[in-house]
């Protein structure tokens, strides 16, 4: 059993052989590790409107938004692994994805179906932009992976956006 001191003492730093210099294992895990965070917060922002929906068009709105929401979660482990993957360390704990998220929270007591809708299209819209800035950093360092990675979700991202803007009949934002 150990004792107290040992308890209380700083771990071995967790490494992995990614041949990333100090400064690219840092930028490239805060860049990769904002991103997870707008992740989560969107994942549970679709998952909310999704339990909340109504109205006339409810079943197909309320599929629409579990089709998109198991997509968006489905997009986590892979962002965390590459994190781990370069050397750097992921995100801990809810506090710490409240702290980086840059998506919004919702957590009005009612929201319309078109207001969800809308929402959610703008928060995907913002969240591909987050991901062309965070592809730029990783190409900076030549993280050709975590580029390749983020080419393939910026594309299900923009296509969730253009989704919503056609069940809202409204245009996307350019990003």
């Amino acid at each position: 059993m150990p004792d107290k001191a040992e308890k209380n003492s700083v771990p071995l730093q967790l490494t992995t052989p990614s041949g990333f210099g100090a400064n690219a294992v840092r930028d490239i895990a805060a860049a990769l590790n904002l991103v997870l965070a707008d992740v989560f917060a969107l994942y549970l922002k679709t998952k909310n409107f999704h339990w909340h929906m109504s109205g006339p068009h409810f079943r197909d709105y309320h599929l629409l938004l579990d089709e998109q929401s198991d997509q968006i979660f489905a997009m986590t482990d892979p962002i965390a692994e590459r994190v781990r993957k370069v050397g750097g360390t992921t995100l801990h704990s809810i506090g710490e994805i409240s702290r980086l998220q840059r998506i919004l929270d919702n957590d009005a007591p009612y929201v319309t179906p078109q207001d969800m809708l809308a929402e959610l299209r703008e928060d995907n819209s913002e969240l591909a932009k987050r991901m062309r800035a965070a592809h730029e950093v990783c190409d900076e360092h030549g993280d050709v992976a975590s580029t390749s990675q983020l080419e393939i979700y910026i594309d299900e991202t923009e296509r969730r956006a253009w989704f919503l803007a056609e069940a809202t009949h409204v245009p996307p934002r350019s990003a």
